[in-house]
């Protein structure tokens, strides 16, 4: 599945008919119709073959920025607690990213095991703790540097550098979309800001420009994408002269088209407008949930202050795989640079019962409704979901108070559910304090060649040449996890 820059793609791909005019088209006027989303629907008709039957369509990752402590959520180390308050470092020898490490400090909740499976999950996650069954859980996740927006970039795209494509981009190059009136790949960012790196997190680097990610603004369901719609003082809320309108210029494009026969561009450019129209009638459909449950309602917290937004940004993940759209990606905090009162990230230094506490209760309503509402709806065989942070954060104390923790390259944990997961299972290990990952150490390679294979791509033939080289997600590592699969 290696694609060239080139007219000529690789003969195992589907054709890309006349995607090259499209986007050159979309370069001078998409811009007014959100005109990613409107170059992501476009290529939805150049869906990709995959190398191997899929046990996922379609995948709604959640992203949790800051850095998660595994110590306090996942990856139960009892040994830490019975060293709470002795020296972590007895030599002193140590330093870790902002600071030396202070004593060991235990988890801030109890541990438990929860299910059939008698897995350990930290009380911060009651909800979340009844779908421990459908989840697996690698503990042995490490990075190569403990920096917010490196952190964040490798985890997305493979590479600490940015310009790199994301996973969604990739996913969404090799088997196109399946939605007709949305793009195949969105994101859904914290409604207070962007995460650290910002946009780059889900561009598509070196890809064509019609696999980077659309932003929905879950916060605005009258304007979900920027410039979709027109300013007020140029529309006339009246669908007839919309379709009066519609229909007139048609006409003309009718006529100017036949004196133009061949023009392929022409007819990219018109299909293109028609595309927009319905994305302009798609996309606030899709963003409006009063259409759904009180329960439904309910079981996302959707109408709760603190667990709304994210509750709201799950819900729509939802709703749009269910229009067919591919890749869905959450973000679940925002940058550090929003600082308020309660910290707008898992980057939990001076006080993690505080910051943990309140993101904890945030992430436990919306991705345990979302496992829920997914296996009800009969979605959550095929739909691949994935709960991943940048990196951890280490078992000793940080801060005044000896509340926070500092940042952890070295060792966290990450989730999947659904889609061909194996439930109810952990992979690797970190060391008895949870320090550092000691059995089968996992890199996002692994993680990312793991997902792929569930959608049906092989990791090392789904690549792109560029400057010379045939790139690929995985750069040159990456193993599929097979303990994971069912």
């Amino acid at each position: 599945m290696t694609r060239h820059p080139s007219p000529q793609p690789n003969a195992s791909l589907a054709s890309r008919g006349s995607i090259g005019s499209r986007r050159e088209f979309l370069k001078s006027a998409g811009g007014g119709f959100g005109g990613l989303a409107l170059s992501a629907m476009l290529d939805s008709e150049a869906a990709g073959k995959s190398h191997h039957p899929a046990k996922a369509k379609r995948v709604v990752q959640i992203f949790c920025p800051g850095g998660m402590s595994q110590v306090d959520t996942f990856d139960y180390k009892p040994e830490l607690q019975k060293r709470d308050g002795t020296p972590f470092d007895p030599g002193g020898e140590m330093q870790f990213f902002a600071s030396k490490p202070g004593n060991c400090r235990g988890s801030h909740w109890k541990f438990r095991q929860h299910g059939a499976s008698g897995l350990w999950m930290s009380d911060l996650f009651p909800k979340l703790s009844k779908c421990i069954d459908e989840m697996a859980f690698v503990y042995s996740m490490h990075s190569k540097t403990a920096l917010h927006g490196p952190a964040c970039f490798m985890m997305n795209t493979g590479f600490t550098l940015p310009g790199f494509p994301s996973m969604g981009s990739w996913v969404t190059y090799g088997l196109g979309s399946e939605a007709e009136n949305l793009p195949a790949f969105v994101v859904l960012p914290d409604p207070s800001g962007l995460p650290p790196g910002g946009i780059i997190n889900w561009g598509s680097g070196f890809l064509p420009a019609t696999h980077q990610a659309t932003t929905l603004d879950t916060s605005n369901p009258d304007q979900p994408i920027a410039d979709l719609f027109p300013p007020a003082e140029f529309s006339r809320a009246n669908p007839t002269a919309d379709r009066d309108g519609l229909a007139f210029l048609r006409r003309l494009n009718k006529i100017h088209q036949q004196t133009r026969l061949g023009n392929t561009e022409l007819d990219a450019r018109i299909k293109a407008y028609e595309l927009a129209a319905r994305l302009q009638l798609s996309a606030p459909e899709v963003t409006e949930i009063s259409d759904e449950t009180a329960q439904i309602r309910m079981l996302y917290g959707v109408d709760d202050p603190d667990t709304g937004p994210f509750g709201r940004q799950c819900l729509l993940a939802r709703r749009l795989i269910e229009k067919g759209v591919r890749f869905v990606q959450i973000y679940c905090g925002a940058e550090n640079t929003t600082a308020r009162k309660i910290r707008p990230n898992w980057d939990s230094h001076e006080d993690l019962p505080r910051d943990h506490g309140y993101w904890g209760n945030v992430l436990d309503t919306g991705a345990s409704a979302l496992l829920k509402d997914l296996k009800q709806r009969g979605m959550l065989d095929d739909t691949l979901v994935i709960c991943t942070t940048e990196f951890g954060r280490q078992p000793a104390s940080q801060g005044g108070e000896a509340l926070g923790r500092d940042h952890n390259s070295d060792a966290f944990t990450a989730w999947m559910a659904g889609g061909g997961i194996r439930g109810g299972i952990g992979f690797g290990a970190t060391d008895e304090l949870g320090f550092k990952a000691v059995q089968s150490p996992t890199y996002s390679y692994d993680l990312h060649a793991t997902a792929l294979q569930l959608l049906g791509l092989d990791h090392t033939r789904l690549t792109y040449y560029h400057n010379g080289i045939n790139r690929r997600l995985t750069d040159v590592h990456g193993q599929v996890i097979p303990e994971l699969l069912r």
